[in-house]
């Protein structure tokens, strides 16, 4: 009986997975080609000698405009970047390209997901580009600002079923900003902290430990807030089902974590988790 029922459980996943994979070689028949942009902090990073080659997932980063109020979103703000962010150069390429190449990396390494060796920078305006790519990442969400357009079409990209992961935003400023532009994408629903249990924290590791990932300054200051009394927060967006459909990771900096991981000074401990919860956020988002 027990032989019986893990050979029916076999042929169930073995159906599943080649649905799985028959949806991803479909989607990527649509998928915009490779596309790389300057970055403000890099823009002559090296691409992988096999960066040509065909995968089944791909790391898409969420390309956006940058917020142009006058309220003091802290560390400087980045008013500087205001140029035409659609040819990079601007706030969503902070860390980009460095962190999402070491993170597909240890992707890689840790996972069995046949990941594309480079990201895809990805507009919210390029038609409906935006349905190919089930993940999509930002960084400094505290700093977007959304057209209604954009945010209809990112609406539309999470309720069906696609999944969104904003990261490296710090502060009660901060998260107001990204408020103002998540509340026209989901006026209905409202971010809330993911407990402990919640299974995107246990889909490859168990990560009820968790703890403040801090950025680069950390390096120079030992500090990791960026802000004062700024403890981490994970937070997250369910649909109807109870799936997590936006992943926010704040007061933290994941993408530092990835970017600075093969620099010694950068603490491995910081490095080992923001990669781990990268790991988990994808694998929950393909199997929920």
């Amino acid at each position: 009986t027990v032989l019986r029922l893990l050979r029916m459980r076999s042929k169930i996943f073995l159906g599943v997975a080649a649905a799985v994979i028959a949806f991803f070689g479909s989607v990527y028949g649509f998928q915009r080609p490779f596309r790389e942009y300057p970055g403000i902090e890099y823009n002559d990073f090296p691409l992988p000698a096999d960066w040509r080659q065909n995968a089944e997932w791909t790391f898409a980063r969420l390309m956006y405009p940058p917020y142009t109020g006058r309220r003091n979103l802290g560390f400087g703000g980045f008013y500087r970047f205001r140029g035409d962010w659609t040819h990079g150069n601007s706030i969503w390429t902070q860390d980009y390209p460095r962190a999402d190449r070491h993170f597909l990396l240890a992707l890689r390494r840790l996972s069995r997901i046949d990941a594309r060796p480079v990201e895809q920078p990805v507009n919210l305006d390029d038609d409906d580009d935006v349905f190919n790519w089930p993940w999509l990442y930002a960084v400094q969400v505290g700093q977007w600002q959304l057209t209604d357009r954009q945010a209809a079409k990112l609406r539309e990209y999470l309720l069906r079923g696609g999944f969104f992961m904003g990261d490296d935003f710090w502060g009660s400023a901060q998260w107001e900003v990204f408020e103002e532009s998540m509340k026209r994408v989901l006026p209905e629903r409202s971010a809330v902290d993911l407990d402990d249990s919640s299974p995107i924290f246990h889909s490859v590791y168990d990560l009820d430990n968790r703890y403040q990932v801090p950025g680069a300054r950390y390096l120079s200051t030992g500090v990791t807030e960026k802000c004062e009394n700024c403890p981490p927060y994970w937070r997250g967006i369910y649909d109807d089902k109870g799936r997590v459909m936006v992943a926010l990771t704040m007061d933290s900096d994941l993408g530092d974590s990835w970017e600075w991981a093969d620099d010694p000074r950068y603490e491995e401990r910081f490095s080992a988790l923001g990669i781990r919860i990268g790991v988990n956020y994808i694998v929950y988002a393909m199997t929920h």
